[in-house]
């Protein structure tokens, strides 16, 4: 059985391992997320308005 103590060490050890990405990666990566986002979300927006008013018509 591992003690906290023992734990919180291992796990400092591990993130001493990490190879932690630039600045310049993050604000790249994350521009690439918040796009694919509004990308996905414009798409899926512009689907659904489409479907609703084909059903409306349908229903009327």
């Amino acid at each position: 059985m591992t003690t906290p103590v023992t734990f919180v060490r291992e796990t400092r050890d591990e993130l001493r391992k990490v190879t932690w990405p630039t600045r310049n990666e993050v604000v790249r990566l994350t521009l690439v997320v918040i796009s694919v986002s509004v990308i996905v979300g414009v798409y899926i927006g512009g689907l659904d308005f489409v479907f609703t008013k084909l059903l409306q018509f349908i229903l009327r």
